[in-house]
């Protein structure tokens, strides 16, 4: 049996010009976004996902590896796992077949660096697990027991692509934020999939603000944190916390021992290109640092150096605009000359959303037409949210893009995938469906054409 992909189109009520202009203009691209009864996958969702074999067959297949798409294409998955994907490839008899008709199969976007599921209304306090102002750790904060799959951003991220997403906890009164995780999207799931994934950190004008005041505050207040961590791995029962001339306290030193061993990355957020070289200097003393950049607006400027120090990094697409004084040098061909120069990238902004990273990708494609400019290609691009993110955080091997034996997260647009008017018709988490409405668009649909006497009074005019 094969289930083929059938749109349906949503019509404006032409009884109201008021109506009628909700759905034109900024309205037009939303309404691609809502289109969650493309599939009729009823003996998908009603068997086990890891009992399943599916075929996703005459699509056109784009694996996330920075390799070029392929014209019908077969993406084959058992057991949640990819199996194989390209072209010419067998479609086992027992498969559940989907036909994609030509539409672009891709690997689930994955977002670089979020807090995605931390904060639901950022203003307001008692929904936001960002941050921990007042409390007296640091290094020993763990996201992963304040993630809420259910907040609405998760929803919003899964309808524009996102089946993955690197997420960490921001700085309060010292410059270790603590451990973040990597969550998935899907609904009815417990999100994180990899707790105490890396530790965070702050250096550059937000590190020293939050280490005393300078950046050689900074860099004094990391060394002795290292060194506390080594003292406590040494002899946990004799370590000190707060008595005598310690400045961690335990819990906090204990986070940081597998830092300094090398068995947990050290995401490092830092811009400048001075303290980007000033971070690499870092592995002189402490040589096993797993160290990650992340943000590096003026990574351009000595990307060599960080190419010969094989250190990855999340770079920020969008940011081109000096909005202080340590990204003077920002430029939006910061990515495509990183990349020139051979760094390990993948694409995360810094206090961005999630649901912008095809917004991300697509201006890297369009900046590769602008003269003088450094941008990348739509095959780079995509990878760029796609196996990028993951092979940086070192899971390039188990989620990312399309290679056999990587998660099943497969989505299935509508259009091109780095368009900004395009949207997923059908997502796939370690191949189980997933729904892509969201309460927005519930909204929106519930005031576009109502039925007779449905409005509140205050739209009843």
């Amino acid at each position: 049996m094969t289930l083929s992909l059938n749109s349906r189109s949503f019509r404006p009520n032409h009884r109201s010009v008021r109506a009628k202009s909700r759905t034109v203009g900024a309205n037009a691209s939303r309404l691609r976004t809502m289109r969650t009864g493309l599939v009729a996958l009823a003996a998908l969702i009603a068997a086990p996902a890891a009992a399943q074999t599916i075929a996703i067959t005459n699509g056109k297949v784009a694996i996330g590896d920075g390799s070029a798409p392929i014209d019908n294409g077969t993406v084959v998955i058992r057991n949640g796992r990819i199996v194989a994907a390209g072209a010419n490839v067998s479609v086992p008899a027992d498969a559940q077949r989907i036909d994609a008709e030509g539409r672009w199969v891709t690997p689930g976007l994955v977002a670089g660096f979020t807090q995605l599921g931390l904060v639901e209304v950022e203003a307001v306090g008692d929904t936001n697990d960002t941050v921990a102002a007042s409390s007296p750790f640091s290094a020993a904060l763990d996201v992963a027991p304040a993630v809420n799959a259910r907040v609405s951003s998760m929803a919003i991220s899964r309808g524009r692509g996102v089946t993955r997403a690197v997420i960490a906890p921001d700085t309060a009164r010292t410059m270790f934020a603590g451990q973040g995780a990597l969550v998935d999207t899907g609904e009815d799931r417990d999100a994180v999939f990899v707790p105490r994934a890396f530790q965070f950190v702050e250096f550059g004008e937000r590190g020293a603000n939050e280490a005393g005041g300078s950046r050689a505050a900074a860099y004094a207040f990391f060394r002795n944190a290292m060194l506390e961590a080594r003292e406590y791995a040494r002899n946990p029962s004799a370590y000190g916390g707060r008595d005598s001339d310690a400045l961690l306290m335990r819990l906090d030193a204990a986070a940081l021992v597998p830092v300094v061993e090398g068995k947990q990355s050290l995401l490092v957020h830092v811009e400048q290109a001075s303290d980007i070289l000033q971070v690499l200097k870092l592995r002189e003393e402490f040589p096993a640092l797993k160290l990650v950049l992340v943000g590096a607006s003026e990574g351009w400027m000595v990307a060599d150096r960080i190419a010969a120090a094989g250190v990855p990094v999340i770079a920020s697409a969008l940011n081109d605009l000096p909005s202080s004084f340590e990204v003077l040098a920002a430029t939006q061909s910061n990515y495509g000359r990183m990349q020139d120069a051979g760094v390990k990238l993948g694409v995360g902004e810094v206090g961005g959303q999630p649901r912008n990273a095809k917004q991300s990708a697509g201006n890297l494609v369009a900046l590769s037409k602008v003269p003088g400019a450094s941008g990348l290609s739509w095959d780079e691009a995509l990878a760029a949210i796609t196996s990028g993110p993951a092979e940086v955080m070192g899971l390039g091997n188990d989620f990312g893009s399309l290679r056999a034996g990587r998660r099943a997260d497969v989505v299935i647009w509508d259009g091109d995938p780095l368009e900004l008017s395009s949207a997923p018709a059908l997502m796939l988490i370690d191949g189980a469906q997933q729904p892509l409405g969201s309460r927005q668009t519930r909204l929106r649909d519930r005031y576009l054409d109502p039925a007779e006497g449905q409005l509140p009074k205050a739209y009843d005019r």
